[in-house]
């Protein structure tokens, strides 16, 4: 599989598409003005305890204060350290690792970032890190059963409550792991991790695991036993799947800085005064390269020299083995226009999606949930109108796993397939569904189909999709999707009419209406305006303003 990194970096936006076989498969945006903050670590204050939803909100400098459940409240590594089991096999383990791995399992915006290695290679100020999300559901393969959500809880059976842990004025030190998100404040966790590029290094946390993707026994062997060796007691390691093969001094090296940018949290924390950020995320360019762009990648290519020459330094220092694939894109034409990436992100922003058979999904999002529905479309099939139904659903099932990706639509979201009257068609598509989302690092979890023929699922999601990003509800239709007729706002019209018509004051209403409005006044409905004129013995006169909103009108007496 060819795997190419796209980015286009612009002075108020940076984009990177993930391209698998020429085909984009994911969409980072970053705007200057508007960066994210998943990954940063501040020292805030506690402005509310809420104990009948065992959570508090801390004011962290942000517009809206952030969430902080009691499940992510800790002061003793020994309140969470049993779940981080030291028998490699163990369960407990098994889910640190998959939860743990930012390389293999998160978006490079959602993932743990680290501080600038050194101030020579050019990450701007204060580029530090971000925290492993641990929230959500597991990652399913087709084989097994959906599983409940992970994450290492410290003592919640009997634990103490929010109130016992927590007052209200109290200064915390504590880690974003979710962007604010529509009327949400950022989620926030004092567990505090710092992934660099080879290791995850949890301050507090006396552990170490290996990601489950190294699969050699020898090398995973041999890893553990390098950390254990070269850690500070008390502290704790994550070894991701691109530590393979490393050498003892690459990994000490890594250790070193982590240890260097921890201190320098710590020094921070104790000479600012809260709300302060003590740890800044690195910029999208940068989390890419150190999360995404392994051996698997063919090349990079980025189309503006400032930012090559960064990456070619970073490369050169950190991973000089991938440098003779970082290129420099020079051509007339843009980048993203050349390689048809802007083609792909207006469809991706459509409501509709064509299959190649005839049939199409629509994708709609909601408050609470988003609503996938599958319909064929102008596919009529060849034979059996099971079989017609059968091919469709399989063909959606891929498509809605690509715009998943594509869109990162994440949350609560409800399938619609077209019914099955046969059990083993519906098995076949809930396996297919189950098959596509294996590839997505983004953790999910899938319910079977139901007897109505939909699929309830979640899909991780720690920050804004790419409709929130890149688009804002419609002005004119107050983001409803629709607007009312030009005949219903007739009828308000005649209602108004009577309201006023009744006063002998008047002799006169003037009314301004939009233009189609103003049509139908005109024409199909103006034997309902005459008939009001002579009861109320009012003359009735329309104007035509192209200003106003269809639903708008202005209603004036003489």
């Amino acid at each position: 599989m060819a795997n190419e990194i796209i980015i286009n970096a612009a002075r108020e936006e940076t984009r990177v598409a993930v391209l698998e076989n020429r085909v984009v498969t994911e969409l980072y945006i970053d705007r200057r003005k508007d960066q994210g903050i998943v990954g940063n670590v501040y020292k805030g204050r506690v402005v509310k305890v809420l104990p009948g939803m065992q959570a508090a909100f801390v004011d962290i400098g942000q517009e809206r204060a952030a969430f902080l459940y009691v499940d992510d409240i800790t002061f003793n590594a020994d309140d969470y350290s049993r779940f981080l089991e030291e028998d490699e096999e163990g369960k407990a383990e098994a889910k640190m690792n998959e939860a743990m791995e930012p390389s293999e399992q998160v978006h490079p915006s959602d993932t743990a970032s680290t501080e600038s290695p050194m101030p020579s290679v050019g990450l701007g100020e204060g580029g530090e890190g971000t925290p492993v999300d641990l929230e959500g559901p597991e990652r399913e393969s087709p084989e097994t059963e959906p599983r409940e959500p992970v994450r290492p809880r410290p003592r919640r059976s009997g634990s103490k409550s929010i109130e016992d842990l927590l007052q209200e004025g109290q200064e915390i030190m504590v880690q974003v792991t979710k962007e604010p998100m529509g009327t949400k404040g950022p989620r926030v966790t004092m567990y505090i991790s710092l992934p660099g590029r080879y290791l995850v290094f949890m301050p507090n946390v006396n552990h170490v695991g290996v990601s489950r993707r190294i699969g050699r026994d020898e090398e995973r062997g041999r890893l553990k036993d390098l950390i254990y060796r070269l850690r500070k007691p008390g502290t704790g390691y994550i070894v991701r799947t691109v530590t393979e093969g490393m050498t003892e001094e690459e990994v000490r090296a890594d250790m070193t800085f982590l240890d260097l940018v921890w201190k320098n949290l710590l020094k921070k924390k104790e000479t600012m005064s809260a709300p302060a950020m003590l740890h800044n995320d690195l910029d999208l360019v940068f989390r890419t390269i150190r999360d995404l762009f392994t051996h698997k990648v063919d090349r990079l290519i980025v189309d503006a020299k400032p930012e090559y020459d960064r990456i070619k330094e970073f490369v050169n220092t950190f991973m000089p083995g991938l440098s003779s694939r970082v290129e420099l894109y020079d051509q007339e034409e843009p980048l993203f226009d050349n390689l048809e990436i802007e083609l792909e992100i207006s469809k991706a922003l459509g409501r509709k999606v064509w299959l190649k058979s005839g049939g199409y999904i629509v994708i709609d999002h909601t408050e609470a949930l988003k609503v996938i529905d599958v319909n064929t479309g102008r596919f009529v099939g060849k034979r059996h109108l099971e079989d017609t139904i059968l091919k469709t659903n399989l063909e959606a099932v891929k498509e809605i796993a690509y715009q998943l990706r594509l869109r990162n639509i994440g949350g609560i979201i409800v399938i619609d397939f077209i019914d099955m009257e046969r059990e083993r068609n519906r098995e076949k598509v809930y396996n297919a569904l189950q098959e596509a989302l294996s590839k997505d690092r983004a953790k999910s979890r899938i319910l079977r189909i139901s007897e109505l023929g939909l699929v309830e699922m979640s899909r991780e999601r720690t920050r804004e999709d790419l409709l929130r990003i890149m688009c804002e509800p419609c002005s004119y239709c107050e983001g409803r999707g629709y607007t009312k007729s030009p005949v219903t706002v007739c009828h308000e019209l005649f209602r108004e009419i009577r309201k006023i018509g009744i006063s002998p004051k008047n002799k006169k209403i003037i009314i301004g209406v939009h233009p189609d409005v103003a049509n139908l006044l005109y024409d199909e409905e103006r034997q309902s305006i005459e008939e009001l004129e002579l009861e109320f013995h009012k003359k009735v006169i329309i104007k035509a303003d192209s200003n106003l909103h269809i639903e708008q009108y202005d209603i004036v007496t003489l």
